[in-house]
């Protein structure tokens, strides 16, 4: 009792103490999945960007010979921030340590970030259960030691909620300069975020009633964000494009060999296709518009089917994939919490304030990433980005209950 008593008045009660606190527990549960499950070398797509950037100064994920195709294909972000670590470090082994050494710092303040959050809609004490649980949430601890953006993006997108809701109460020109910056930099990150940018946008003008000038200067200050990647790519395609790659993600995610986690083997008609495209620097365009064509084919075809693998997805996402084939996926220690919290989240949009226009926005802004992510292929580090919206679910049933409780006392 004594002990419980003094990590009350000694660490909860301080917020410094408990922030560092959770700042350590999140470093120490990190470190240690890092250095027994961590990746330990760049592999795919990260390692040829990284390395035609390091060895031939392109950011390029094909080569024709001479030719380096620019890239499209993935957002640039995360690309650049593991380049960022090779002027120190080199392009060996030691590139690897210092990107997840990176990710688990990162990763270890995204609890923080949390806890800003859920303050806003809780007393601390359901505030700091939060911050406890999303600390220790083992997918999202184990994502920090994996070569990813997950982590990147997940920090991202929590500061970006937090600015957002707190400038849809202040409307301050500062927050506004920050929520744009951060919008740049996510739309590099991952192409989704477009999606969760307009609606925000949207959101702010017609619910938070926020001032059109201001809404104006936010979408000024995220397109001068963007625009040396924009001018990039269109003095070089001609076009103001910022990614490719839509065709093939529709492709593996609508074949007729496609589950919730997708299909990524070409037939031999599709290859046939792609090697008649002509080896310049359009080439992922044009590649891109042959994927595309293949899968509205599928889809025309068999319309019910996919639909009913849409619906197969959204289950697989909200809750988890009962068909995947990916390694470890059914450990325990991933498909307990998910289950669990996923349930507990049901119930949580029940009973939850719908009065309150900024859950009603993060509730909203949930539905939209499970619409996203369920129109394409689900892999089970995308979980990520809904587990704060299910885990912010959670503690609000858990309100409903001690105010209950309360009630009958």
């Amino acid at each position: 009792m004594n002990l419980l008593i003094i990590l009350k008045n000694n660490i909860i009660e301080n917020k410094v103490k408990f922030f560092l606190t959770i700042f350590l527990l999140s470093l120490l549960s990190r470190s240690i999945i890092a250095y027994y499950y961590g990746d330990r070398t760049l592999e795919n797509e990260w390692s040829i960007l990284v390395n035609n950037l390091y060895n031939f100064g392109v950011f390029s994920l094909l080569r024709f010979g001479d030719l380096f195709v620019p890239n499209l294909w993935m957002p640039p972000i995360y690309g650049y921030f593991i380049y960022l670590h090779t002027i120190f470090f080199g392009i060996g082994q030691s590139l690897v340590i210092s990107v997840i050494i990176s990710q688990i710092i990162i990763s270890s303040f995204t609890p923080i970030i949390f806890y800003k959050i859920t303050s806003t809609f809780f007393n601390k004490n359901l505030s700091l259960i939060g911050a406890l649980i999303f600390s220790l949430f083992p997918i999202i601890v184990f994502s920090a030691s994996q070569i990813s953006s997950v982590t990147i993006y997940l920090f991202l997108l929590l500061i970006f909620f937090y600015f957002f809701l707190e400038f849809c109460s202040s409307q301050a020109y500062r927050l506004a300069v920050l929520i744009a910056a951060i919008s740049g930099i996510l739309i590099l990150t991952r192409r989704d975020f477009v999606l969760i940018y307009f609606f925000s946008i949207f959101f702010s003008y017609f619910f938070f009633k926020v001032n059109l000038k201001k809404i104006l200067f936010i979408i000024m200050i995220t397109i001068i964000t963007i625009s040396p990647y924009l001018i990039k790519n269109y003095l070089v395609f001609d076009k103001i494009i910022i990614h490719s790659g839509f065709g093939y993600n529709v492709w593996k995610a609508y074949n007729p060999n496609a589950k919730a986690e997708g299909y990524y083997i070409q037939s031999d008609d599709l290859k046939i296709k792609l090697d008649k495209i002509e080896k310049n620097v359009f080439y992922r365009i044009n590649e891109d518009k042959v994927y595309l064509t293949k899968a509205k084919h599928y889809i025309k075809d068999e319309p019910s089917k996919y639909f009913k693998l849409f619906l197969n997805r959204i289950f697989s996402y909200y809750f988890i994939d009962l068909n995947s084939s990916q390694t470890n996926y059914f450990n325990q220690f991933h498909v307990i919490p998910n289950i669990v919290f996923a349930i507990l989240s049901i119930a949580g949009i029940i009973v939850f304030n719908k009065k309150n226009f900024k859950y009603n926005y993060l509730i909203l802004t949930m539905f939209l990433i499970i619409f996203i992510y369920s129109c394409f292929a689900i892999l089970p580090r995308y979980k990520i980005y809904i587990l704060p919206f299910q885990i912010l679910l959670s503690l609000n049933l858990l309100e409903y209950f001690i105010e209950k409780l309360s009630k009958k006392n």
